[in-house]
């Protein structure tokens, strides 16, 4: 009997005592950072880590103490928070080894006094906003061995990038990618996001990047550029790394690729070199040639004016660009070097580039031309082929000659040649396929470009804290010289007599243009108290331009030497620009505030050289501002923006260029034009809620435009439309832009959902005339959509992401049909681990857009691409790769757009279906042994 009762008794005990082990206590104190002050009532939670739900809580007693008690194995996460106090998060594991988790003193920071950062200890936060700035922790995403930034950003919640490399975020395109805040190869974001490898980086930032006068002085100037920002981990910053990629498929598609990268110390060295005609071209060049664009005039932000090298004709300098239109050969490299020495007072940053491309294709339109007197309807078909080869060598230099004194220069230079070939061919009928017009035109031409800038920026801090001088120089020369021929058979029907008349054409085009440019700012900030900062702005502008524009006719020996006097045009121009400006910043608490405006007096004057005429034109330009940013929390932000820019007409409006190569589209000028004036307001608002992983961005713009220019179309009856261009004082234009986005993480599918929705749309006017029938034509376009996207990452398994949703357009006129039409977009991409290390990978690109009650034919395609790879070694660093682009052979180049009365379709080629091997191989070498991602 004692034996069983000594048993039963050691039983009770061990279980007893067992089940006590199960059971823990948590234990600490919470304390003022700043005063050290004891903080009483202080809400203490215990979360389950699994689902968040609560499982503990209670409040400190007054000395600042907590303890939980009976608290069984698991993981949790401790939540402290205090009123107008940073929240403590810290994930835990409670299991047999730990029976008391003592904190001890918890450090809570005040609000007010956090200045960049939610502390959060022992556990990251995927995302943090510092005011403007959304930093990203790769972390809290899946890295997969070898990938690279590109499959990392592509998980962070609000972001989009498509086949081509091209980065959405937030609604709005990111033209910049920056690595730990310096250039890389300057403007192409696809060089970084493609090669440099995820594992690598320690955060990623979105952020809209200010000038640098703007960063030195810390007030708002309104020159931003959204931007991604790569930082790397210090553990990174040493060793080599890179990428060997090549390929070969049917139809004599071709890829080949390498990048190189190094990193001793504060040096980093790169080069990169790419062939393929797969649409892989890795040329960016965004920049352009600076002073370039649609019309003959280009107007800066100070309101001064340039002339570009087109003309308004299609005597074009072609700039290298390819955006899915045509067939590209394409052949580029480049070297990248940046150190910084002298503990880090000095810093270099160089990039050259060289690159050839080339395309060819064509295009074919049908539009339709809504007048009073009816419709006319119009179909083009163009050849193009397209060649261009360009060098590029920038530098940056700069030194902080001592703790208040700073120097940056920069400068760059380009080189570049083309050739161009175009053929159209377009006929114009009216009602009942009533022939009126037609057009054979061929145009050829050889450019040269030449483009130097350089820009001296000097900062200076001076003795009272916030009191600074800055002073900023530029100069830039740009040069464009080219040679081209046009020939063009037109026919046009003379109403009167139903008869139909021929004319030819064919002439030598030789153009000279030359831009230079000197400009000078000083800024001056003066603290006018604790909270209010003014920035006072000065700054000079001495321009001149030189557009020499030749035709020659043939002579009766063959030769072009006849000059048509009545379509060459020497133009030269000459400007002196002083502006001046007063903007206030207010910083208190959670508030910024930026005000001002500034003003710009240019004098204008312009000779027409071969006609003996001057012109001058004196004008103001006035641009207010102001701004508005409100920080809730770390993770919640809210800014406004107001911008407003006098627009002064362009010289296309005013005076004209006289070309030919168009004998059915002709401008006349108006020189009493009067300037425009546009207001845009901007709204933008950003929250991040760490525990549910839920973020929302919202924004949206709208803007309107009194006293606008409008063109006045007359349009006669064999379908010869000639532009002249007033001020409508009677309404006024606007555009408004709207998005949304929210995206959490369900827990209990372990799946990211995201759901967006954006509208825009613009009103615009124009005057229409036929037969002496003047009337006004309102256009309103207006686009809906909205999608859902779903994204899961199931390691060492699979991923996937899918968008999807619909669009909706509206295209209404007063004048002629109007054009709705419903669509839809959807995309996915997928990646399935398969055993042997063999992977299946594959995306798709959907798009539909309905018939609408002008376009009478629906169009759809699906891009579906896949491939089946196969990985090597246990770094995986070896794959070959069995690709097929556009399984189901439907890729079609595909635009719809209205302007005015004109509605238009236009379909071109581009690459199809192809099937390509390829082998790729990844190396690198880190902090002096191989690092692989496990």
């Amino acid at each position: 009997m004692k034996p069983l009762l000594l048993s039963l008794f050691f039983f009770i005990f061990t279980s007893t005592y067992s089940k006590a082990q199960g059971l823990h206590t948590i234990k600490g104190r919470t304390i003022d950072t700043a005063s050290t002050t004891l903080l009483s009532g202080t809400s203490i939670a215990v979360l389950n880590a699994k689902d968040s739900t609560l499982v503990k809580f209670t409040r400190t007693a007054e000395n600042g103490s907590f303890e939980l008690t009976g608290i069984k194995n698991g993981k949790f996460i401790l939540l402290v928070s205090y009123p107008k106090y940073a929240d403590f998060v810290d994930h835990f594991t409670l299991d047999s080894t730990t029976q008391v988790k003592d904190y001890g003193k918890i450090n809570l920071t005040g609000m007010a006094k956090i200045l960049a950062d939610v502390i959060i200890k022992g556990n990251r936060t995927a995302i943090k906003i510092k005011g403007d700035t959304t930093e990203f922790d790769p972390k809290a995403y899946n890295i997969e061995p070898n990938s690279k930034v590109e499959d990392l950003i592509k998980q962070f919640p609000g972001f989009q990038v498509d086949k081509d490399g091209k980065i959405t975020a937030q609604g709005k395109t990111v033209p910049k990618v920056l690595v730990d805040g310096e250039e890389f190869f300057g403007d192409d974001p696809t060089l970084v996001t493609k090669n440099l490898r995820a594992d690598m980086v320690e955060s990623v930032q979105l952020y809209d990047k200010a000038s640098d006068q703007a960063s030195f002085t810390g007030i708002d100037d309104g020159e931003k550029t959204k931007t991604l920002n790569i930082k790397l981990k210090e553990d990174k910053k040493n060793g080599y790394f890179g990428k060997v990629q090549g390929g070969y498929g049917t139809k004599d598609f071709y890829q080949g690729q390498a990048m190189f990268n190094k990193f001793w110390g504060k040096k980093k060295f790169s080069t990169y070199g790419i062939l393929g005609n797969n649409g892989t071209v890795g040329l960016g060049w965004d920049d352009r040639d600076k002073y370039s664009g649609s019309s003959g005039l280009t107007v800066s932000d100070d309101g001064g004016m340039y002339f570009n090298y087109s003309g308004g004709d299609d005597f074009d300098s072609y700039d290298g660009k390819y955006n899915g239109q045509g067939l590209p050969m394409a052949r580029t490299g480049g070297l990248h070097f940046d150190n910084k020495w002298n503990k880090d007072k000095e810093s270099l940053n160089t990039n050259y580039k060289i690159g050839s491309i080339r395309v060819k294709g064509s295009r074919n339109s049908i539009s339709q031309n809504n007048l009073a007197s009816g419709s006319q309807f119009s179909t083009s078909d163009e050849d193009f082929d397209n060649d261009m080869f360009r060098q590029k060598l920038d530098a940056t230099y700069e030194i902080k000659i001592d703790t208040t004194l700073t120097m940056k220069v920069s400068v760059d230079g380009a080189l570049k040649k083309s050739n161009t070939s175009n053929h159209y061919k377009t006929t114009t009928n009216g009602e009942n396929d009533y022939f009126l017009n037609s057009s054979d035109r061929m145009i050829t031409n050889e450019a040269d470009d030449q483009n130097f800038n350089m820009n001296l920026l000097l900062t200076k801090k001076l003795k009272k804290k916030g009191r600074t001088l800055s002073l900023n120089l530029n100069q830039s020369i740009n040069k464009n010289s080219s040679e081209g021929y046009l020939k063009s058979e037109n026919k046009t029907r003379i109403i009167e007599t139903e008869t139909i008349l021929d004319s030819l054409t064919n002439q030598l085009k030789v153009n000279d243009i030359t831009n230079n440019s000197f400009k000078l700012n000083a800024a001056y900030t003066e603290p006018l108290s604790k909270t209010l900062t003014v920035i006072l702005n000065y700054g000079l502008t001495l321009m001149n331009g030189k557009s020499d524009r030749r035709s020659f006719n043939q002579s009766g020996s063959g030769r072009y030497d006849m000059l048509d006097t009545l379509y060459s045009n020497n133009f030269e121009l000459n400007q002196t620009i002083n502006q001046g400006g007063a903007i206030f910043n207010y910083k208190k608490g959670k508030t910024v505030i930026n005000f001002g405006s500034k003003f710009s007096g240019v004098n204008f004057k312009q000779n027409d050289v071969y006609h003996n005429r001057t012109y001058i034109r004196n004008f103001v330009n006035y641009m207010p501002q102001a701004s508005y940013q409100y920080r809730f929390s770390q993770q919640k932000s809210l800014r406004i923006n107001y911008d407003g820019n006098t627009s002064q007409p362009s010289l296309d409006q005013l005076q004209p260029v006289r070309v030919n190569n168009d004998p059915f589209n002709v401008v006349k000028g108006n020189q009493d034009l009067r300037p425009s004036f546009r207001s845009s307001i901007n709204t933008n608002y950003n929250s991040y809620k760490v525990l549910t992983n839920q973020s929302i961005w919202l924004s949206g713009s709208y803007s309107f435009t009194s006293n606008p220019i409008i063109s006045d179309v007359n349009t006669d009856g064999a379908g010869k439309s000639t532009y002249t261009y007033i001020n409508f004082s009677d309404k006024m234009q606007t555009n408004f832009y709207l998005y949304g986005q929210i995206g959490r993480k369900i827990k209990f599918l372990d799946m990211n959902v995201g759901l967006n929705v954006d509208a825009n749309g613009n009103s615009n006017y124009n005057y229409i005339t036929t037969n002496q029938n003047r009337v006004l034509n309102n256009t309103k376009n207006y686009t809906y959509g909205g999608g859902l996207n779903v994204s899961k990452y199931k390691e060492k398994k699979y991923n996937f992401y899918v968008r999807f949703g619909p669009t909706y357009n509206i295209s209404r006129v007063s004048v002629g049909s109007n054009s709705d039409g419903i669509g839809y977009t959807g995309y996915f991409y997928g990646n399935v681990q398969l055993p042997a290390k063999f992977e299946i990978s594959s995306d798709g690109d959907y798009q539909y857009n309905g018939k609408t009650q002008v376009l009478n034919k629906s169009f759809e395609r699906f891009i579906w691409n896949a491939s089946l790879g196969k990985k090597f070694f246990k770094s995986e660093s070896l794959k070959f790769s069995l690709t097929v682009n556009d399984i189901l052979n439907q890729n079609v180049g595909f635009n719809r757009m209205a302007t005015n009365t004109t509605i238009s379709e236009t379909r071109n080629t581009t690459i199809q279906r192809y099937l390509m091997f390829s082998v790729s191989w990844d190396f690198n070498k880190m902090g002096g042994g191989i690092k692989t991602q496990k």
